[in-house]
């Protein structure tokens, strides 16, 4: 079977052979102060001949666009509390027409390419607890996220299709702060709520093998939160927590319906080896699923980002 690069951090590696180099820097000393610039100044990469863009440490406030044609492109910041991308756009702002902007069009990141990856960088939505503000939206496939930063309230990221992968990534929010329906995969990452909400909203298609699957991450929160793993946006919603350490914001029954009570016969939701306070499994509701270790074990980051046969 054929394993994608970025599952070995192999996509960074296979960079440095790339002969597009490009530096930002805020205070001026790189090739360009602002991202976007960066991103539109050169066309696609290849496998052969990917683009690096260093972001040099700062606070760059502005909204990022990796358009559809420009396909391999790597990010690499100089840590996630150094290379801070932020915007501050919400859905209940009135764009010029005086209507609201709508949930889908606030990202401060989009990623529309495919074979892209970025590292060490944080990526904000800074407009606070004020409804629906994307931190990040990725529709390309074959996406890789190493040691970032995701931050927001509501809606913080939006994996709205194709194959992603987060590696040693926090990510905070408090309401359906993970959604969308593509299939991703969470290794080492720590999910951080903020008030009390959800987890995951997956909108994952029936016939899509896998939606959302966390192996090894943790679960914390501020004082007073309390949170459900999932909710189903759309009723085959497929999430799975491998191996994970839950916190005491993590509420006991686990899962909520969205008062969809057909989605009881359709929700694949699924647990192995939770620990901590919230990991108890005796409270769960009983339209979710304890695996079993040989069902936990075939649940890998190769079958999950391959499963579409590519």
């Amino acid at each position: 079977m054929r394993v994608f690069a970025f599952l070995a951090g192999m996509i960074v590696c296979a960079t440095l052979r790339a002969q597009t180099n490009i530096t930002v820097a805020a205070d001026g000393s790189g090739q360009f102060k602002s991202l976007q610039a960066a991103i539109m100044a050169v066309p696609s990469g290849s496998a052969a001949n990917s683009v690096i863009i260093h972001i040099k440490p700062g606070v760059y406030h502005e909204l990022i666009y990796v358009q559809r044609e420009k396909s391999f492109f790597h990010l690499i910041g100089d840590g996630a509390a150094n290379t801070v991308i932020t915007f501050n756009l919400y859905a209940g702002m009135t764009n010029l027409d005086g209507k609201p902007l709508g949930t889908f069009k606030t990202p401060t990141a989009t990623i529309d390419a495919d074979n892209f990856s970025a590292d060490n960088i944080t990526f904000e939505n800074s407009a606070g607890p004020v409804g629906q503000a994307l931190a990040i939206r990725v529709d390309g496939d074959h996406a890789a996220f190493h040691h970032c930063r995701f931050q927001g309230w509501q809606d913080t990221m939006l994996l709205n299709r194709g194959r992603e992968y987060f590696s040693d990534c926090y990510i905070a929010g408090h309401v359906d702060f993970i959604f969308g329906a593509a299939t991703a995969w969470f290794e080492n990452c720590q999910i951080h709520c903020l008030r009390p909400g959800y987890i995951t909203a997956a909108s994952t298609p029936a016939d899509q093998p896998y939606g959302f699957v966390f192996s090894h991450c943790q679960i914390d929160g501020a004082d007073g939160a309390k949170t459900f793993l999932g909710r189903p946006w759309r009723i085959h919603a497929s999430v799975m927590w491998l191996n994970c350490q839950m916190s005491e914001v993590v509420r006991p029954e686990g899962w909520f319906d969205w008062k969809k009570p057909e989605s009881h016969d359709t929700v694949r939701y699924g647990e192995f080896n939770s620990s901590g306070p919230g990991g108890n499994s005796s409270a769960r509701v009983p339209w979710s699923r304890q695996l079993t270790a040989e069902e936990a074990k075939s649940i890998t980051a190769e079958r999950v980002l391959e499963a579409d046969g590519l």
